[in-house]
């Protein structure tokens, strides 16, 4: 394998660090434990958590044990880092439901056998034991005001008059230090890996542990990834692309990946994926030689895809993938239908209609595929519209048994453009 740091700078993963040359000597000299935090604000996690949760799986493939931690405690809190407002706050059976959402994601994307196996550590097990008086006396005692008003986050916060900050946020800092505290005692964690805006916290938990352990250790930041028009990947922002099926079908997810705009596509390459250097290096070279062959977009896809939701699922979104594009999709199962056409126009029609059977051309204006059915005889003359992957004639009528699965007529006009009709 190349050298970890090396893979690292190659792909632009290393933002911030607080000993360069002492963590690279620290990660070289022995197997290490390192972990990276993630919040149960959902059951799922968004592609934007990928980052942090690859950098696992890199140091992972290093040699080194992986501790992923679930803000079971700190979820009762909530970080105000990258929020312009106090969060919501949420249950106890809320965050235990969404950890438990999250735990697929961790057990497919890491390793949990083996001599590096990975953790699963939720901080609710000591920070519910910390009393309030501990945490003054043990934590509170080594932070400066002075300092936590400084950070970006309280301070823009600060500055809002009308919103400002709670107690309760402002004391996230103080909970998260205190967990690079209590992994380091309890499993003798050494690293936190983290996105940019947790370097404030990684900050605190080494200070904390140098001053409460005389120790010292490290942290590393990835940036903050965007797309091309600058768009966060949070599970706030419009259009989230999740990690489980449940929230962002594998179809969906294949599709973001093969839809990324040619700007991006060094960028998710390096990041994103787990490919050789090498192998990046060719796809890009062939991107710039031919970019409508879109090689690099389909590696990209099917890669990522693969890793999140494994081979069965890449294998059907590619089969899908192609299927649209030609526009062949009478053999495509029930479901990857309904991931494929989720977003396209679609709408309910009576089975019982079909005893006779229904004119295309009423169709065509029916479902609005056509203005009129004048417009509809042009289209189907010049055989411009298919359903269900067969073309359409003039005189044609659907009838149930040209219905796919016993349910649905998909309506193909062109190249772009597809209606769905659900017959029950």
């Amino acid at each position: 394998m190349p050298d970890l740091f090396d893979d690292l700078a190659f792909r632009g993963l290393i933002h911030q660090e607080t000993n360069p040359s002492g963590l690279r000597q620290h990660a070289t000299e022995a197997s290490r434990s390192v972990y990276a935090g993630f919040d149960p604000t959902s059951s799922s996690l968004t592609i934007g958590n990928l980052v942090p949760l690859l950098l696992l799986r890199r140091f992972q493939d290093a040699g080194h044990r992986p501790i992923v931690l679930v803000g079971g405690g700190t979820g009762m809190i909530g970080d105000p880092s990258g929020k312009e407002a106090e969060r919501q706050l949420r249950t106890r059976d809320e965050i235990d439901r969404n950890i438990e959402g999250q735990r697929s994601i961790f057990e497919r994307l890491l390793d949990f056998s083996g001599p590096a196996a990975a953790r699963i550590e939720n901080n609710a097990d000591w920070l519910g034991k910390l009393s309030f008086i501990e945490a003054l006396r043990d934590v509170g005692k080594h932070f400066s005001v002075n300092m936590m008003i400084a950070k970006d986050s309280i301070r823009r916060r600060l500055e809002e008059r009308e919103q400002g900050i709670s107690f309760t946020e402002f004391s996230y800092m103080l909970l998260q230090a205190y967990d690079f505290q209590h992994l380091y005692d309890a499993l003798g964690v050494t690293v936190q890996l983290a996105g940019s805006d947790q370097w404030g916290n990684i900050v605190a938990g080494v200070d904390l542990v140098r001053r409460t352990r005389q120790t010292e250790l490290y942290g590393l930041t990835a940036p903050l990834i965007t797309k091309a028009d600058g768009g966060k990947f949070g599970k706030t922002e419009s259009g989230a692309i999740w990690l489980t099926p449940e929230a962002t079908s594998p179809y969906a997810f294949y599709q973001f990946w093969l839809n990324a705009q040619d700007a991006d596509i060094e960028k998710y390459l390096k990041v994103f994926t787990l490919l050789p250097e090498g192998e990046i290096v060719s796809l890009l070279t062939e991107h710039a030689r031919d970019p409508g062959a879109r090689v690099a977009h389909r590696a990209l896809a099917a890669h990522v895809t693969d890793l999140v939701h494994g081979p069965d699922a890449r294998f059907d979104a590619e089969t899908a993938a192609r299927a649209l594009f030609s526009g062949d999709i009478a053999g495509l199962s029930k479901t990857t239908l309904d991931e494929a056409f989720a977003s396209a126009p679609s709408s309910d029609h009576s089975l019982t209609s079909l005893a006779e059977g229904v004119p295309i051309v009423d169709l065509l204006v029916q479902t609005a595929v056509a203005k009129s059915k004048r417009e509809a005889r042009e289209f189907l003359s010049s055989g411009a519209v298919s359903v269900n992957g067969e073309r359409a004639q003039p005189d044609d009528r659907l009838t149930s048994d040209r219905l796919l699965h016993g349910e649905l007529a998909v309506i193909r006009r062109g190249k772009k453009t597809w209606h769905v009709t659900r017959w029950r």
